[in-house]
């Protein structure tokens, strides 16, 4: 009687640590796409991979943080709303930018979703998937691309430089978004199989709407 209570309680406790797992396990798979969802990226090609293209990529840069766009945007829908009603004057300041500096390459500014690989900004690693984005094309676009997140804020432009605003990463991120961003060895195996598993998912779906009878 004693083994097979014994047996019992081990069933019992493996059961829980499993059921702790799939429970964390999901509970990271929504921290993650909640991070995917509500972020807008600023991507930024040059015309070409020349020193002199790949500064003047910096300077357009610089000069869209220092304009303050998105500094009060209270959500992602805010931000691409705000972007949306500027892109002409995006473009117009990027074109500016180009001509003062013997440049007469066209700007393209538009709002998209993509596919982004894992990024390092800062100190924060932006998981791999689709995001959000203000995407600027430089001429042919061609060149080499530098991106960061412009909602929420994250970009401070600093003496030539941009770092990382960590007090709005602190406001809009939560713990576990954090830990994410700040440790992603943590969770690159998990995070991998949960890619496939809602890829799987898709599939199903878009089969079974593809076998839903006509009328």
């Amino acid at each position: 009687m004693k083994k097979y209570t014994d047996a019992v309680i081990a069933i019992g406790l493996i059961a829980a640590v499993l059921i702790s797992q799939v429970v964390s396990f999901f509970r990271d798979g929504d921290s993650l796409e909640h991070i995917r969802g509500n972020v807008l990226r600023l991507h930024i090609l040059a015309d070409s991979d020349s020193p002199r293209d790949q500064e003047l990529k910096l300077k357009v840069r610089d000069e869209l943080l220092e304009s303050g766009l998105l500094s009060e945007a209270d959500s992602l829908a805010d931000a691409e709303e705000e972007v949306r009603g500027h892109i002409p004057e995006i473009e117009l300041l990027a074109e500016d930018v180009l001509q003062h500096n013997g440049c007469d390459k066209k700007v393209r500014a538009y709002l998209t979703e993509m596919h982004f690989d894992k990024r390092v900004y800062g100190d924060i690693t932006m998981p791999e998937g689709d995001y959000h984005a203000l995407r600027i094309e430089i001429g042919s676009a061609k060149g080499h691309n530098w991106w960061c997140v412009m909602y929420p804020p994250l970009c401070l432009p600093a003496a030539c430089e941009v770092t990382d605003d960590k007090e709005k990463e602190n406001d809009f991120f939560d713990e576990k978004e954090l830990d994410i961003l700040r440790k992603p060895e943590k969770y690159e195996v998990r995070f991998a199989i949960w890619d496939k598993i809602c890829e799987m998912k898709d599939k199903m779906v878009v089969q079974s709407d593809e076998i839903q009878p006509t009328t």
